[in-house]
């Protein structure tokens, strides 16, 4: 039951499409070309690649704020030209005034507390100077003293055994010798004290030294402050004219550097100096445009205008959209009139990839191809027709150039609608080809 339900619905297909096919057929026939007689003739010709594209200006720049706050000035509204340097906008810059005093009392008190610092190593350095020059004068002196009464002690002691002195002055020698030397190991002592003031003095150039790093850290805030001052402040950086204004005056905007999300948008200035056309040209016809090459631009805003450019930029990787692919073709607008253009529109574009003059032309229709190449029906004079072959140059789809095997004033003959019939004559067979393709992929008409 299944094949034979498969074997309904297949041929059921296949007589619908041999009806289709048939009436195709019988149309094709119904058309039959009617005999049209041209002169060939010199004239101008043009050919061209058309596609759309869409205006968009010569720089278009996002303003952002820096600072955060509230907009307390905004002069310009949407279409308004802006000079560059001009304020755009201002907001409340209160807060920022008060961080920057704040860091100036900061910077002052580091400073005051730096030249403390500095004070209290000088004075301690000229202590230190004094000091170690009186325990060296001391050194000296003990070392003096005790070297002279240890020597009298032993004249001393030596005069005692010959019983010259007595006992009692004996042992005063040996006194004094011992209080001077006890003198000499204070002095040494104090010399010692001095290295570890050395240490000391030490650690205070150190104090100094961050005291310095502190001051040098509090100019940096301050000149951030004054900064984030000047952000509350936007200047224009571009010459040009207002095309998006997102906020208002009293609006509080986020900063475009400390949010994560790029901050509030507050206006798109354009620079409409030099107007440029964004146009996408088919890959098929991309071989044909080149740089510098001349454009006729129209507009429906402007119907009967027309506005010339030329192809600044060729895009070099194309764009594929549902297998479709198109590369993008950067046109500048010229003229005077270019003013009337506005971003956004859409233009329809005509390159002109090739242009003669004064060439010899015949109608499209009249030139056949073949595989040997193109060819005309010549009349001559006695009524007779010559199939010629001839070498066809560029064609704008109604007229097309020979460059050689007619001459001027020949008398050219053809059918209206031929080259037509042929194509479609052409598609049948190739229908018709492929409709026995597809019976033979399906079992029908193969041998059993």
């Amino acid at each position: 039951m299944k094949k034979i339900l498969i074997s309904v619905i297949l041929s059921t297909a296949i007589i619908t499409g041999g009806f289709f096919w048939s009436q195709k057929r019988a149309n094709v026939k119904k058309e039959t070309p009617q005999w049209s007689t041209v002169q060939a003739k010199k004239g101008s010709i043009r050919d061209t690649v058309s596609c759309t594209g869409q205006v968009v200006s010569n720089l278009d720049v996002e303003i952002k704020c820096k600072a955060s706050g509230e907009i307390v000035k905004l002069p310009f509204d949407i279409s308004d030209k802006v000079k560059k340097g001009e304020l755009i906008v201002e907001l409340d810059p209160v807060d920022e005034q008060r961080r920057v005093k704040q860091a100036k009392i900061s910077l002052a008190s580091s400073r005051a507390r730096l030249m403390q610092r500095k004070v209290n190593l000088q004075i301690s350095e000229k202590d230190l100077t004094i000091e170690r020059k009186s325990s060296e004068a001391t050194l000296k002196s003990a070392e003096a003293c005790a070297k002279d009464a240890r020597a009298k002690a032993e004249r001393m002691k030596k005069l005692f055994e010959k019983k010259i002195v007595s006992q009692e002055v004996k042992d005063t020698g040996e006194t004094t010798a011992i209080q001077e030397e006890v003198d000499l190991e204070n002095a040494r002592i104090q010399m010692e004290q001095s290295a570890i003031n050395e240490m000391e003095l030490e650690i205070k150039r150190q104090d100094v030294r961050l005291a310095e790093a502190q001051m040098e850290t509090d100019k940096i805030n301050l000149s951030l402050a004054e900064q984030r001052l000047k952000d509350t402040r936007v200047f224009s950086p571009i010459d040009g004219v207002v095309s998006e204004r997102d906020i208002q005056s009293g609006q509080i905007i986020s900063s475009g550097i400390n949010n994560v999300g790029g901050g509030t948008l507050v206006m798109v200035l354009s620079d409409l100096s030099r107007l440029f056309i964004l146009a996408s040209v088919d890959e098929s016809d991309i071989g044909k445009v080149e740089l510098r090459q001349k454009v006729i631009i129209t507009a429906d805003a402007f119907p009967g205008k027309r506005f010339f450019g030329k192809i600044d930029r060729i895009a070099t990787k194309g764009i594929n959209v549902s297998n479709v692919v198109t590369f993008e073709v950067k046109i500048e607008v010229r003229g005077r009139i270019r003013s009337l253009l506005k971003p956004e529109m859409t233009a329809n574009v005509e390159i002109i990839v090739a242009e003669k003059e004064e060439v010899l032309m015949v109608p499209s229709e009249a030139v056949l191809y073949e595989k040997n190449g193109h060819f005309v029906r010549v009349k001559e004079d006695d009524g007779s027709i010559e199939e010629r072959p001839v070498q066809a140059g560029i064609s704008n789809g109604v007229v097309i150039e020979i460059i050689k095997g007619l001459s001027l004033d020949d008398t050219i003959t053809y059918r209206k609608g031929e080259a037509r019939s042929r194509w479609r004559t052409e598609q049948s067979r190739r229908s018709l080809s492929s409709d026995r393709g597809m019976r033979m992929m399906m079992g029908e008409g193969v041998p059993r």
